[in-house]
């Protein structure tokens, strides 16, 4: 843990990360100034390291580019450390014992008396959360890095937090949609600037410049980038499953006309990925590169002229889209939307988007850059945010019940919500109110979700 002595620091900012691309949207923010001019507060990074295993997880201090985003900051903290052997997804303070951790805190981190500003991300969960109960006087911000933000909340946020939540910062990864992150509180969106988020991943990019296995990847003059997503980790594949829709990719790419191809593999991927992906190159005639490094893909897009991204549906596709100007197209997306479970899974708004903004790889569609979010997306994503979490957004149901009694048999449409849902919510699509004269009821009903 490395901190500078600055107790009297009249304000003290706290800017909590668990990823890089998180922390390349925070230093963004900083450098366009949305937290001010340098030296009008104190900035503390503040690492949480969220994986089940942190210990055997990969670090964010070992990525490439880590240090470029360090410099930004007066100082940097290890939650992990700081409330070891406690997991940071699985600890709060108690109450009571808010004060006394506000205590420990200040005179752990040199806080002093410093006013404490807090910056942080997924402020539905821990540690955002636990952070916001030690410190409860605190102003709160939330930053998104990913297609979540176009979401509803996950969960209820306590009103004592919710009402400290001054705005979300989030990159504009699909132009003209508007987040619906934290829209219940209340809370403001703001836009952290396109040229400050594409200067910082240059920084990054540039840390990779002596890299070995990047070197050899742009050697290899690829014009084409796949994306791992590890999705067997979140439950949503099995091993096997995603080993296909990798190899599917593969498949995909080389169609097309690709003969140089990197994967870009998820940090946590187990390396028989590899193997399996090697095998379905060499039977497509492709030369296939597996980019395994610890850094973001999006500083691959810096040293090599992709004409092609491929991903299920990660945040990095859009980014080389709207940053990069490089055609992109999915796998999967559509077979992911039927088994999503459950229905408010918070996966479910990224799919959407990508599903529906997206070229489908396997679908003879050509990849494309998407441009500005189409009139059709909007009121998509508002619907699914109903059915996901209606009891926040009340007031969506009037919309909801128009846009699906004109297009819920639609099948670009039908297949972004299940019968069980449209049934439980009495909406159009769903099964009518009985069935054989028998009121139909919720947990009986069958079919997708």
């Amino acid at each position: 843990m490395t901190t500078d002595t600055a107790a009297g620091a009249r304000t003290v900012q706290i800017f909590q990360v668990s990823t890089l691309y998180g922390a390349a949207t925070v230093a963004a923010a900083i450098d366009a100034g949305l937290y001010g001019a340098p030296g009008d507060a104190r900035r503390l990074l503040l690492l949480s390291h969220n994986a089940e295993i942190p210990e055997t997880a990969l670090r964010l201090e070992t990525m490439t580019g880590y240090p470029r985003i360090a410099a930004r900051f007066d100082g940097v903290l290890d939650w992990n450390e700081t409330i070891h052997p406690y997991h940071p997804a699985a600890w709060a303070p108690r109450p009571e014992e808010a004060p006394l951790w506000q205590r420990v805190l200040r005179t752990a981190w040199d806080l002093g008396t410093a006013r404490v500003e807090l910056v942080v991300e997924s402020i539905q969960v821990n540690p955002a959360k636990a952070l916001g109960a030690c410190f409860p006087e605190s102003s709160v911000e939330v930053y998104a890095d990913g297609l979540m933000s176009y979401g509803p909340t996950r969960t209820d946020v306590a009103q004592s937090l919710a009402c400290r939540i001054r705005r979300l910062l989030h990159l504009d990864l699909v132009p003209g949609l508007t987040p619906m992150l934290l829209t219940e509180y209340g809370t403001p969106s703001e836009l952290v600037p396109d040229d400050a988020f594409r200067a910082v991943l240059a920084e990054i990019a540039a840390d990779a410049g002596d890299d070995p296995a990047v070197a050899a990847a742009v050697a290899a003059r690829p014009t084409a980038l796949l994306l791992g997503q590890y999705l067997a980790a979140l439950g949503l594949l099995t091993v096997e499953e995603e080993e296909e829709l990798h190899v599917r990719m593969v498949r995909g790419a080389a169609a097309l006309g690709h003969r140089s191809i990197v994967f870009k593999p998820h940090p946590t991927a187990p390396a028989a990925y590899s193997t399996v992906l090697r095998e379905a190159a060499e039977e497509a005639g492709v030369r296939l590169t597996v980019l395994d490094v610890p850094l973001l893909a999006e500083t691959f897009y810096e040293r090599c002229e992709l004409e092609l991204v491929v991903g299920c549906f990660s945040t990095a596709m859009l980014t080389a889209a709207v940053y990069y100007g490089v055609p992109i197209a999915r796998v999967g997306t559509e077979e992911l939307l039927e088994r999503l479970t459950p229905f408010e899974n918070s996966n479910r708004i990224p799919l959407t988007v990508v599903d529906h903004l997206v070229p489908d790889l396997e679908g003879g569609a050509d990849p494309a850059v998407p441009g500005p979010a189409p009139d059709s997306l909007a009121p998509l994503v508002r619907a699914v945010s109903f059915c996901m979490r209606h009891k926040a957004h009340p007031g969506l149901r009037a919309e909801t019940e128009m846009y699906l009694a004109a297009h819920h048999a639609d099948p670009a449409v039908a297949h972004h919500f299940g019968t069980v849902r449209l049934t439980q919510l009495g909406l159009p699509g769903g099964e009518p109110a009985h069935v054989g004269g028998t009121p139909l009821r919720r947990g009986l009903v069958r079919g997708r979700r």
